[in-house]
């Protein structure tokens, strides 16, 4: 009886953490994945993908394949923590939601309180954690202060207004000198809330960067202002920057310390942008992006575990 007893024991501490479909806002048009730790969870939290077309594990059709959200989630549920890691609204299983190139920040706010309200309804927590990733930190740090928010969480989030990011970037690169000063006034005029015509501009960049299709949502987001952002929540909020990180520069993480002084910074010297350990060479950086069996920065998940679960 008793090796009985033992053995059921066993296959209970073994148990998987438990994932299912979850839906959000009207119509129900939002689609996340809930995965729940095996026993009760000591918090819960929603993940918010970053820029572009990044689907609710963290992967891209433009060749990122890491599936940092995903692993992420595991990770966290293995330490008892809850998480609904999501889909943006007419994207993938939110595809319903509407015209993903329509989006604006008060849609997108709107969609994190319906998540946060899913999640407190399927996990029983009283409140949930936001975190976000990239351009999603900027979208969890708007939602800080709303109600049921236990906090925030900023994975690789910028600290700096978006078209200051864009013109290092630019410069950066020698074979857009030609094109340089074309592209410096469109983007000038994005920031002062105007549309403009690609016409004279490198067609690589007429169609991404300042692709007319969405160009709304860009003057949107070349306005927001991360520091200030960041000084505003009044919640718990947990800052994590990787050193390797070539596409949000360590400097980030620390404008956004110093805009929230009573926030958490945890710097981990080696985890690049897709939340993995890499080189510092950016080639070699960049083809991480497509390693999905390469593992999260080693204590990442501990370090949001503890914080979200009050061990600061």
């Amino acid at each position: 009886m008793l090796s009985l007893l033992l053995a059921a024991a066993a296959v209970l501490a073994a148990a998987p953490p438990v994932a299912t479909e979850v839906k959000a806002g009207p119509n129900d048009a939002l689609a996340g994945t809930l995965l729940k730790p095996a026993g009760k969870a000591r918090a819960a939290m929603i993940i918010i993908p970053g820029s572009g077309p990044t689907d609710r594990d963290g992967n891209n059709p433009a060749g990122i394949k890491a599936a940092s959200y995903r692993k992420l989630a595991e990770a966290l549920a293995a330490r008892g923590v809850a998480t609904v890691r999501i889909d943006k609204r007419g994207m993938f299983g939110s595809a319903a939601a509407g015209n993903p190139n329509a989006a604006t920040f008060a849609a997108y706010d709107a969609d994190t309180s319906a998540w946060v309200e899913a999640a407190r309804k399927a996990t029983g927590q009283k409140c949930i954690w936001v975190a976000g990733h990239s351009e999603g930190g900027l979208v969890a740090m708007r939602a800080g202060n709303a109600p049921n928010v236990c906090g925030v969480v900023l994975l690789a989030t910028p600290g700096e207004r978006l078209g200051d990011t864009i013109r290092k970037q630019l410069r950066a690169n020698p074979a857009l000198a030609p094109y340089l000063p074309p592209a410096e006034r469109a983007l000038a005029e994005l920031e002062a809330g105007r549309k403009v015509s690609v016409e004279g501009i490198l067609p690589a960049l007429g169609q991404s960067l300042f692709n007319p299709a969405v160009q709304g949502f860009m003057i949107e987001l070349l306005a927001q202002d991360p520091p200030k952002l960041a000084t505003a929540v009044k919640r718990p909020m947990l800052i994590v920057q990787g050193g390797h990180d070539v596409q949000v520069g360590t400097g980030n993480g620390e404008v956004l310390k110093k805009a929230a002084p009573k926030a958490t910074y945890v710097l981990f010297p080696a985890m690049n942008h897709v939340l993995t350990d890499a080189p510092a060479d950016r080639s070699q950086n960049l083809a991480t992006y497509a390693e999905i069996d390469r593992p999260l920065t080693p204590g990442l998940a501990d370090r949001v575990a503890a914080f979200v679960t009050g061990a600061k």
